[in-house]
């Protein structure tokens, strides 16, 4: 990078791994996570506890409350005292995460869970994550690959039961209401019979760590994290779905997705089915409501997102809304090989950059001057900014509330996104002035 896209701070995308950790953790119910932290750290896991939209009645939150002493002089005491609190809420599972503080002190929260297993009566997980070992993702694949390798139990393994799926890190996803696709994958492999033995993370219990061992095939719901724990599982002779493919947004991301997978279980007419019946729901959907493909035609455009939904967005925008992405910036650099390859197979020439901060995305914009961004919220501010005409929200953070769990894989989520565009595009016009006064 040049002086032009240096700034005196950083101000990232992404939090940091701790994060990311907590995030995996409360994805399960009837569980308690421990943050081994000072109380600010516990913020970070408040964050993370609505982004997996945990229910407080099955989900517990507790933190060990490192105050300077400990920090000083270690907490291990603490945390035991903390352990033993964990006991009032009856959960099977206690996850115990450490922050940046007790690990630099040298805190060993893997011995104290060995010494207090003997104690209490539920499984104490310890995950090492400290915030300075990187992105939120990191911590993600720290908290999985604890996971796997404590649950998948190679000694006692089981056979494999044909036609089941594991599905990893449907929470790493840029979209705002994540949740909804994951209903959609799960909708997918039910039609065509597969089941989907276990899902980490998203209102996962014991029992899907328990069923580890038996699912033949795993998919993983990300291109930003979950990588590493799908090597580990194919490892241990669990398949791969999927590996090098954009996650379906879009007309043919969606069909390339479910033709692999109906090849995959020999289900071929099914999928196709499905295939037939959502791009003729799509097609009359936009014939019907009168959607004006011209409004993006040829549009320069800039996409700024996760590269979760950001890879697969550049063939929904290209290809099916005909826009011209001229800058790309994606938030990790997890997915750079995909994404290169993804922009020479459309023979497109965008400026592109992985692992970005908002300093950076603001002199790329400058420099590009795009007709529109798909981002979020922090862009439409960027567009305010640098006169930028058209701002399409689709990715967190977004300023409007969302009540539903709006998908945006699949044929459904084609139409969320274009009634985002849609609507921004007719925002666009609004007046900001008032035109008229009351007569009362």
């Amino acid at each position: 990078m040049g002086n032009a896209y240096t700034s005196k701070c950083i101000d990232p995308y992404l939090r940091c791994a701790f994060y990311g950790a907590c995030q995996t953790a409360f994805g399960f119910e009837n569980a308690c996570v421990i943050a081994h932290s000072p109380q600010g750290c516990q913020l970070s896991a408040d964050v993370a506890f609505r982004w997996q939209q945990a229910d407080y009645t099955m989900t517990e939150v507790l933190c060990s409350k490192l105050c300077e002493d400990e920090i000083v002089h270690g907490g291990e005491d603490t945390l035991r005292r903390t352990i033993l609190d964990a006991e009032n809420y009856d959960v099977p599972l206690v996850f115990v995460i450490s922050a940046c503080g007790p690990e630099i002190v040298g805190d060993n929260i893997q011995s104290v869970a060995e010494e207090m297993k003997s104690i209490v009566n539920f499984q104490i997980i310890p995950v090492s994550a400290p915030g300075f070992l990187g992105s939120q993702y990191k911590g993600t694949d720290i908290a999985l690959e604890t996971l796997i390798e404590r649950f998948y139990d190679e000694k006692d393994e089981k056979e494999k039961i044909e036609n089941t799926v594991c599905i990893l890190a449907p929470h790493a996803s840029g979209n705002p209401t994540w949740q909804g696709d994951l209903f959609w994958i799960k909708e997918v492999f039910a039609d065509i019979g597969v089941e989907v033995k276990s899902v980490l993370t998203c209102h996962s219990t014991l029992e899907d760590l328990r069923a580890l061992s038996c699912c033949e095939t795993c998919l993983v719901l990300s291109h930003d994290a979950g990588a590493n724990a799908a090597h580990l599982l194919s490892d241990r002779g669990c398949e791969w779905l999927l590996k090098d493919i954009p996650l379906p947004i879009g007309f043919e991301n969606t069909r390339r997705f479910l033709e692999t997978v109906g090849e995959r279980f020999d289900c071929q007419k099914k999928v196709n089915e499905i295939i037939e019946k959502g791009e003729q729901n799509v097609i009359q959907n936009l014939r019907r409501r009168e959607l004006l493909v011209e409004l993006f035609h040829k549009m320069s455009t800039a996409v700024v997102a996760d590269s979760t939904i950001g890879i697969p967005l550049l063939r929904f925008l290209t290809e099916d809304l005909e826009m011209i992405p001229e800058l790309v910036l994606l938030r990790s650099d997890n997915a750079r090989m995909l994404a290169e390859q993804e922009i020479r197979t459309l023979q497109i020439s965008p400026a592109f950059e992985c692992g970005i901060e908002v300093y950076q995305v603001k002199q790329h914009l400058q420099d590009v001057g795009p007709t529109c961004i798909v981002g979020s919220n922090i862009e439409n501010h960027l567009a305010w900014e640098l006169d930028i005409p058209l701002s399409f929200e689709a990715i967190t953070p977004v300023f409007e509330y969302r009540m539903t769990d709006r998908q945006y894989f699949g044929y459904t989520g084609m139409l969320n996104l274009i009634e985002i565009f849609q609507n921004e595009s007719r925002n666009r016009w609004k007046s900001k002035r008032k035109r008229y006064e009351s007569k009362w």
